[in-house]
């Protein structure tokens, strides 16, 4: 192929850097493919250009407006995914791996989307919990809220996964309203910056809102401030290297790091030959060892059994390694291909050398050449300990690619305390059908691993695997791992903004959050509030019902109709020898549907469903003779699209004394 000019991409425009240039070769052929390079680049206008240009442009808009900008981006993608594939194996990965880390990310993309416009409000301020009363008249209250921050987000990523760990990053960074900076590895960096490109060209990124470093990063960090996020992926020494950074240390920037892990895998000790579980170990120990060459941040490098089955795991390995295919990943049938460079190879034989002077390996040859050429392809590596205890490097040393250890277990104590072994990982998984087993182990080494997969016959089918993160769930780990946190939908869109405790009157913070809040005006009008449009009705606005006596003849109907004949609702003795009750009490049930007789207007107009009840609080007893009304307030309101969107209702239920009976909150969907 053509040797590919590669550019970065800064303050809205595509930049050639004059010299310095760095060769990138192919990791299935050894050829130069590219050249890539950052001299020229003035980093501080590229920051200042972030934060006066993007960073504003991104926060004018809300959480809905950026998770919509999400989807377009997403599309975007998928409908240029081939130009992505076809740059895709020259980093050694199949198409099955590409899949991963292109269709992978384009998906993580869709996902913070759905969550964006699901659970964050169409507003630019978060809230965080509940109201805090802070006096006692109720005049003065406390709120917790996320705001975006006011900096830029420097993205440093790994060679593994271009398009995804790029993508990943960028997902709750755009989504918070903050500009990014991205830095891809330069070994895998022309798939990183065609990705860019077709963002770009989709046309829905506001300026300033991304730019691009294809090589090193110069003085950018000198120029960091309390505003910015630096997020990283690499190896632990280049983590130290930065977080050490003085203007890091001075300015207590954010610091977000994904490094080098010894995940472990583990065969619970009920999960013998035989049995399913056995079965899944194997199959999963051997895909995380081959898929994308091994080369995962999650992948497994320590698989601990116990120590009557270590052999039969060993000869079943080893014969699943054995079938795998390495070779040209163009080419049918291929399963395994090339690690992405020649100096990655010689890194995994390193790492190999120095684990087999305490371990022995007992399927595959680190010095073939599967493959004949200058391409950077291995084989499959298994080792194994017998005395996991007796060597540190099986516990300490990453052999990033296609390599595991296996080691023997005395008891599940003694396998909780291997896994720990490893000081902090990304992922764990146990494989049992046991709970008490499962149970066990969580309590263990639940502290030392950012995430635990469990797998057992029944979920087996559905799973997504040990080396999958996913978007809904935090990725990273404590200690060796790095100790951040990335994704984790809504989540990891918050370690890109500030956590302020407001204080101040209701109404006053009412109008910051767009949210009623206890306390804050209620205004009423002539007007049903059922009647109006989303974009008609007022945050607060409140309709009061008219009083409702409940006889004791609605409690025995509403008991002998719905069925619940509790004996608080019909037994008078029993009901007042109840440390709560003084006597028969009416149905909660009853209660709710008696509150929605009172408020609802019947006529169709703009409400069009009943969506939901949240938070419902039972507060005060109803007994028959007892009246009841319903206020009924505008909590908050979203629009999801042209044809409908949210409201949430605070409905209070008073009885004769305005006492509170209970109180929750009602969704309904309202045309916009």
């Amino acid at each position: 192929m053509k040797t590919l000019n590669l550019l970065n991409y800064a303050q809205d425009g595509w930049y050639q850097a004059p010299g310095g240039l760095a060769e990138v070769q192919s990791a299935v052929t050894g050829e130069v493919i590219a050249t890539t390079g950052s001299q020229g680049l003035d980093f501080k206008a590229m920051l200042d250009h972030a934060r006066t240009v993007g960073g504003p442009a991104l926060r004018a808009m809300t959480f809905h407006e950026r998770a919509w900008m999400l989807k377009d981006l997403a599309n975007a993608i998928m409908a240029r995914k081939e130009e992505l594939y076809a740059l895709n194996y020259q980093t050694g990965a199949t198409r099955t791996d590409g899949w991963i880390d292109i269709e992978g990310g384009a998906g993580t993309l869709y996902s913070f989307s759905s969550k964006g416009r699901r659970e964050l409000p169409n507003q630019r301020v978060l809230i965080d919990g509940n109201m805090e009363p802070l006096s006692k008249g109720g005049t003065f209250v406390g709120q917790h809220v996320w705001t975006s921050l006011q900096g830029v987000a420097v993205h440093i990523n790994a060679f593994n996964f271009p398009v995804w760990g790029m993508l990943e990053k960028l997902a709750p960074t755009f989504l918070a309203g903050v500009p990014a900076i991205v830095k891809p590895a330069s070994s895998t960096g022309y798939l990183a910056e065609q990705c860019v490109r077709i963002m770009l060209e989709a046309d829905v990124l506001p300026k300033g809102a991304l730019q691009l470093v294809m090589g090193g990063v110069g003085d950018l960090m000198d120029h960091l401030t309390c505003q910015d996020v630096v997020s990283f992926t690499g190896s632990a020494a280049t983590a130290m290297k930065l977080q050490s950074h003085p203007v890091i240390a001075r300015e207590s920037v954010r610091f977000i790091a994904e490094r080098d892990s010894l995940n472990a895998s583990i065969l619970g000790p009920d999960a013998g030959p035989g049995t399913p579980e056995f079965d899944l170990f194997v199959k999963e120990v051997a895909r995380e060892m081959t898929v994308k060459a091994g080369q995962k941040c999650t992948a497994i490098r320590r698989a601990m059994a116990p120590a009557e089955h270590i052999d039969a795991v060993q000869e079943a390995l080893s014969a699943r390694l054995a079938k795998v295919k390495i070779g040209d990943p163009r080419e049918e049938g291929v399963t395994m291909g090339a690690l992405a460079s020649r100096s990655q190879l010689e890194a995994v034989r390193s790492a190999v050398e120095e684990l087999s002077k305490s371990a022995r390996i007992v399927s595959g040859d680190p010095a073939a050449s599967p493959v004949q050429g200058n391409g950077a392809f291995i084989e499959p590596i298994l080792l194994r300990s017998d005395d996991p205890w007796g060597s540190d490097a099986v516990h300490d040393v990453e052999a990033f690619g296609p390599v595991s250890t296996i080691m023997p277990y005395r008891d599940l104590a003694d396998a909780v305390a291997l896994a720990n072994r490893g000081m902090g990982s990304l992922a764990l998984s146990l494989f049992t059908f046991d709970p008490k087993v499962a149970e066990e182990f969580v309590l263990g080494a639940g502290a030392f691993h950012g995430r635990m997969m469990i797998l057992d016959r029944t979920s087996a089918k559905e799973s997504t695997g040990h080396g999958s993160p996913l978007p809904v769930l935090v990725h990273g780990g404590p200690g060796r791992a790095g100790g951040g946190e990335e994704m984790g939908g809504v989540r990891g869109v918050t370690h890109y903004m500030q956590r302020t405790a407001l204080q101040g009157s209701p109404a006053l913070l009412s109008g910051i959050v767009k949210q009623w809040l206890p306390g804050a005006p209620k205004p009423e009008g002539d007007v049903h509030p059922f009647r109006k449009r989303i974009s008609e009705l007022e945050v607060g606005y409140t309709l009061k019902t008219a009083s409702r006596t409940v006889t004791l003849e609605d409690v025995e109907h509403f008991a002998h109709f719905t069925g619940d004949t509790f004996y608080a609702h019909m037994d008078e003795e029993a009901a007042k020898a109840s440390p709560i009750f003084e006597g028969r009490v009416a149905h909660g049930y009853l209660i709710l549907s008696f509150a929605a007789g009172l408020f609802v207007e019947p006529a169709p107009g703009p409400v069009l469903a009943n969506t939901g009840l949240e938070n419902l609080r039972f507060m005060t007893p109803l007994y028959p003779g007892d009246s009841m009304r319903v206020e009924l307030t505008v909590k908050s309101k979203s629009v999801r699209d042209e044809e409908k969107g949210e409201v949430r209702w605070a409905v209070y239920i008073f009885n004769q004394k305005d006492e509170v009976v209970a109180t929750y909150d009602l969704l309904t969907m309202n045309r916009p």
